[in-house]
């Protein structure tokens, strides 16, 4: 089992043994169409140079058919410190891995803890986000090929994000009408390197980089025409050559406010980074709609 995976199996039980003296589903329970709760899923942590550590969390919605918004708040909140230390309030179904992270400063001990917890469906869960070494991943290097996270921009000279760092602080900022499409550029780079347990390279390979684009936040529906854009290749293609591609997607708005896209860039090693813990990278967009 990969790294990133036994991470968020374990904590996953540990935000079962939190809730073990509460009346409702453990975290455990099976997936449902409609009526199931919500956990976070804690990836692990890194470090930054300056001493600072990075949390990186995902969640794992069991309704196969039932997209949430849980609101910032009691039912939506991570201790202490919060309630918004830039989670969603959108929660798409299935895992969704490394979707935002939280710096705490070089000072947070191994013996402090935060917990984000959520109650969706009646149902509330608990999972502690905490400097555990056994926790320690590698978001920006695969040691086995030497692969790295795609790079995206979302203007061709602007610039460029690389790994799992989404952060709302960092996010730019669009307008857009309601109803009106707003289109949005990705420019995306990546090293191609492919890896697999055989490390035969297969016949018919999917595309270098794979784009997922998501609401994250927001008081009302966000379309898109294409929520997975193919990207247009400008140089490279086959694997291990180095790719250069470029996607378009237009997003409409249902309602007046404040949202919050994300996008998630993933190379061959795919979801989660195959549950070794790297390599994709996430970004997020701030469009306020008028």
């Amino acid at each position: 089992m990969g790294v990133g995976r036994w991470v968020t199996c374990l904590a996953v039980l540990l935000g079962a043994a939190s809730l073990l003296a509460a009346p409702q589903r453990f975290p455990s329970e099976p997936f449902r169409e409609f009526g199931a709760s919500v956990t976070g899923a804690f990836e692990g942590w890194y470090a930054n140079a300056d001493g600072s550590r990075i949390f990186l969390v995902g969640y794992l919605n069991r309704n196969t058919k039932q997209a949430l918004d849980i609101p910032i708040g009691p039912n939506n909140r991570i201790e202490p410190g919060g309630p918004d230390m830039g989670q969603p309030t959108h929660f798409l179904p299935d895992r969704r891995h490394g979707m935002f992270t939280i710096a705490v400063p070089k000072e947070f001990t191994a013996e402090q803890r935060l917990t984000w917890t959520l109650v969706a469906n009646g149902q509330t869960t608990t999972i502690p986000l905490r400097l555990n070494p056994d926790y320690v991943v590698s978001p920006f290097h695969d040691t086995a090929v030497q692969n790295t996270p795609p790079t995206i921009a979302f203007e061709e000279s602007g610039p460029a994000v690389q790994g799992p760092i989404a952060r709302l602080a960092d996010a730019p900022s669009r307008s857009a009408s309601v109803g009106a499409a707003l289109s949005l550029a990705v420019y995306a780079r990546d090293d191609a390197k492919y890896a697999s347990g055989t490390m035969a390279l297969p016949v018919k390979p999917p595309p270098p980089v794979r784009l997922l684009w998501s609401k994250y936040r927001g008081p009302g529906q966000v379309t898109f025409d294409h929520a997975e854009p193919a990207l247009e290749t400008r140089a490279g293609g086959p694997v291990n050559v180095p790719f250069n591609g470029r996607a378009t997607v237009a997003a409409r708005f249902s309602e007046p406010g404040e949202y919050v896209l994300h996008v998630t860039a993933m190379d061959y090693s795919g979801e989660g980074g195959g549950g070794e813990v790297c390599c994709w990278t996430t970004a997020m967009v701030r469009v306020t709609v008028r």
